[in-house]
């Protein structure tokens, strides 16, 4: 992995994030449950940062309050670079059926309004050959591509508006373990070729080991621990750590 400098993109500070529970009764307010609860952390510029923990920890929320997507929280969410891009866990649910390949990747500058058409779709055929797909798949639909295809695809549409930071969510739990090993790779090229920061989210101890210098452990809307990988797995201080260790048969 790259040697990483001092500059921080991203800083929480006391983040805690609320969803609403129930409808309310008239004239009552809605309740309000807690998922995430004075969360604090940062990611430096070209650091790719694990957030591990089980299913309902409230990462996938975490991940949402950072990229604007959920927006019932307080605390504060400090960026220092462009908005993060996130790359979903599905990848067939992630893109939209009834357009073909081209479209989904020439939207995001199409939106924004500040190129032209042909610098569009130059940008979108680059960004294909840097997810290493070829240019016809960009006259297919979604439902014609393999799910590392689509997850290729996934990847290049948040490229598109050259964010240094990219939030993954779970990218290759819905893929088999083959097709797991490319995207990994891919990542970490991509991570080493644009200094990207990458926010990597899994329940996986082993791919956190192998695509991230450092890992947050989320219990219950916490974290619970962080710190260097190697430090982090072969000496854990929370028992939960050493719990996830122990199931995943990583000896410390």
């Amino acid at each position: 992995m790259t040697n990483r400098n001092e500059e921080i993109l991203l800083e929480v500070k006391n983040l805690s994030t609320y969803y609403q529970q129930g409808q309310g009764l008239l004239f009552t307010s809605k309740k309000q449950k807690q998922v995430c609860k004075e969360i604090s952390f940062s990611i430096k510029r070209g650091e790719v940062v694990g957030l591990l923990g089980e299913s309902g920890s409230g990462k996938t929320t975490l991940a949402k309050a950072i990229t604007g997507i959920t927006r019932n929280h307080t605390g504060e969410i400090s960026l220092y670079c462009n908005r993060p891009q996130m790359i979903f866990q599905d990848p067939y649910g992630s893109l939209n059926p009834a357009k073909k390949v081209l479209w989904t990747l020439e939207e995001p500058l199409r939106i924004q309004g500040n190129s032209s058409k042909a610098l569009i779709r130059k940008k979108a055929f680059e960004m294909l050959e840097q997810v290493g797909l070829e240019r016809k798949i960009a006259e297919r639909y979604p439902s014609q591509l393999s799910g590392g295809q689509r997850q290729r695809v996934c990847i290049a549409e948040a490229l598109m508006l050259d964010p240094k930071l990219l939030i993954a969510d779970e990218p290759v739990s819905a893929l088999d373990v083959t097709i797991q090993a490319q995207i990994i790779r891919l990542l970490l090229k991509l991570h080493r070729d644009r200094n990207l920061s990458i926010l990597f989210i899994s329940h996986d101890l082993r791919v956190i080991y192998q695509m991230c210098d450092r890992a947050l452990v989320m219990r219950d809307g916490q974290i619970v621990e962080e710190g260097e990988v190697s430090t982090l797995y072969s000496h854990p201080t929370h028992a939960y750590t050493r719990q996830l260790l122990e199931a995943a048969g990583i000896s410390q």
